[in-house]
């Protein structure tokens, strides 16, 4: 039987450290004050849009980030 035939929610899925990190960091460009929106590149932006990004690359090329 299947999740509809048997009326029990579906559990969410799980987001992939790469796409969690670009997420984080394409939200702060958005919204920060500081240096990151409008920015071309995001080695220009803010202190805190750096490190989203440094990020990012480590959990695109498959490397643990520390919390």
């Amino acid at each position: 039987m299947t999740d509809v035939q048997n009326r029990r929610p579906v559990p969410p899925r799980a987001e992939l450290p790469m796409l969690r990190a670009y997420r984080l960091w394409f939200e702060h460009t958005r919204t920060c004050g500081v240096g990151c929106k409008g920015t071309p590149k995001a080695q220009d932006g803010c202190e805190d849009g750096r490190r989203l990004w440094g990020a990012y690359r480590l959990a695109r090329i498959g490397k643990e980030t520390a919390p």
